[in-house]
């Protein structure tokens, strides 16, 4: 295509000035051919307008000045003009911004300078092929310049659009492998922990080992039961949302397996928001948990308050009393629980104290406690 359009601009060229030139009579002296010459040439550098459209407009307007000062030794063709038209055209195209004000000026310099060549009466075929063709290429640059504009925003767009994606796949990917973590390391600690007691238990305590297997066979079937769960809500189905009683259940079974746990609640359970009483809730386990392998035997305090605006559950647990089991965790847990909860515009501190270690979280609840209070009067 590029080919065919710069046969085309020379059979064009070669129509407006040596079809007329011949037709007229070819100049014999060497000034008249330079004449032509210079002509053909100004109109043959247009075929280079897209690689070098500045290269073109300098050399193709010089070029078109060369025979009006041989006018007196060459025929000047009138369709001559339609060159100047082009060559004007491809400047507009050349420049863009302050530099065309600049090429504007030029051009009315270069205009001013042939008028005074060519001398009075020529001014109207001046204008009619330099002033329209400058326009129509002031305008085509702008409408380049405005699609271009709109292709390196259509990229950054979708460059933001791909990363934006990037993002909420790696977070939904945190999230899950967080609610991974929680279940599985809970289930399995637990289990860890029953299994070992049943071991020191099977020959000398037949009944208390068969509690701790039963135990251990309920902690396997609530850890799959809370994988069934986890599974069907990322498959889209509705899972009923969780509250506050879910931290007496986790309560409950670690007690069963053997921890010495206790739990108050402060204040009232109704009216706390999905979001919050799932991040309460895997607060307390993940405590329970790390209780579970770092400090076997320590007695565990859990305190919810929901009194003010925003939900506070903290969990206290001594030193150890029993060797650790050979169980390690993955050091992603607190982590975990601190991001979920900045999520939230929670925050989670978690620390040694004076004998032993403390987990706190804050999380508001304001959306949680309004929705509360318009379902009834004094609800509590």
């Amino acid at each position: 295509m590029r080919r065919l359009e710069q046969v085309g601009i020379v059979v064009l060229v070669a129509a407006l000035v040596a079809l007329p030139t011949a037709i007229h009579g070819w100049p014999t002296t060497v000034a008249g051919n330079l004449f032509t010459a210079a002509l053909l040439a100004s109109g043959l550098t247009v075929v280079w307008w897209r690689s070098h459209p500045r290269m073109v407009a300098v050399a193709g307007a010089a070029l078109w000045l060369v025979p009006t000062l041989l006018s007196d030794y060459g025929w000047f063709p009138d369709t001559t003009f339609a060159i100047l038209a082009l060559v004007t055209l491809v400047a507009a195209l050349g420049w863009s911004g302050r530099a065309a004000w600049v090429c504007a000026g030029v051009l009315a310099a270069y205009l001013f300078v042939l008028w005074l060549i060519l001398g009075e009466g020529n001014e109207v075929p001046l204008i009619m092929f330099s002033l329209p063709s400058f326009l129509a290429g002031t305008v085509l640059r702008l409408h380049r310049e405005s699609a271009e504009e709109l292709a390196r925003r259509g990229r950054e767009l979708e460059e933001e659009r791909d990363l934006f994606a990037e993002l909420a796949v790696r977070h939904e990917r945190a999230r899950i492998a967080s609610e991974l973590h929680d279940i599985v390391g809970h289930a399995i600690s637990v289990m860890v922990i029953q299994a070992a007691a049943g071991q020191r238990l099977v020959e000398r305590d037949p009944v208390g080992t068969e509690k701790v297997f039963a135990g251990l066979a309920e902690s396997a079937r609530q850890g799959s039961d809370d994988l069934r769960r986890l599974v069907e809500l990322l498959g889209g189905m509705e899972v009923g949302g969780p509250d506050l009683s879910l931290i007496d259940e986790v309560v409950t079974r670690a007690a069963r397996s053997g921890l010495d746990v206790s739990c108050r609640f402060e204040g009232s359970r109704d009216g706390v928001s999905t979001p919050v009483a799932h991040a309460a809730f895997r607060v307390v386990q993940e405590s329970l948990t790390n209780a579970l392998r770092y400090a076997p035997g320590a007695a565990v305090r859990v305190v919810v308050n929901s009194t003010g605006r925003d939900l506070t559950v903290r969990v206290t647990n001594g030193t150890a009393l029993r060797e650790r089991p050979l169980l390690s965790g993955t050091g992603r847990g607190l982590a975990g629980l601190r991001e979920r909860l900045q999520d939230l515009g929670g925050q989670l501190v978690a620390g040694p104290i004076a004998g032993g270690w403390q987990v706190e979280a804050s999380l508001p609840d304001d959306g949680g406690r309004r929705r509360a209070g318009r379902s009834g009067p004094g609800r509590r």
